[in-house]
């Protein structure tokens, strides 16, 4: 088993499960369980695929995954901030910031490991 607790990238996640966790506890009860509990998923789906993307030899297919739920979490924030579902503007920055974070550490492991891949032949 690979060891990921030092991974930049999973530090983060898990500082985004944090955040999301404390930021919808504040949410109002529509949005608490609405967005709300879709961005709670969202955040913990991220770390396991973290997980799983580095104890696999073939990272490729779930650092493309990795990378398109990091781009979802981000809208996500920003729906939440253009509902005002977000108790304030320091807790929605909170969120944004590491889910940009996770985005741009995503795209980075994805594309070193696609220079790592060797060419395949045109057939």
């Amino acid at each position: 088993m690979a060891y990921y607790e030092n991974l930049p990238i999973y530090k983060k996640a898990f500082e985004l499960i944090v955040c999301v966790e404390n930021a919808v506890r504040n949410f109002s009860r529509y949005h608490k369980y609405s967005i709300g509990t879709d961005m709670r998923h969202l955040s913990r789906n991220l770390v396991f695929l973290i997980i799983q993307a580095n104890s696999r030899q073939e990272k490729v297919c779930l650092l493309t995954e990795l990378r398109d739920r990091s781009e979802e979490m981000k809208i996500m924030v920003m729906v939440g901030k253009e509902i005002k579902a977000f108790n304030s503007f320091k807790q929605f920055e909170n969120v944004a910031n590491l889910a940009v974070e996770i985005s741009k550490q995503s795209e980075g492991w994805l594309g070193s490991q696609r220079k790592q891949q060797p060419e395949l032949p045109n057939v």
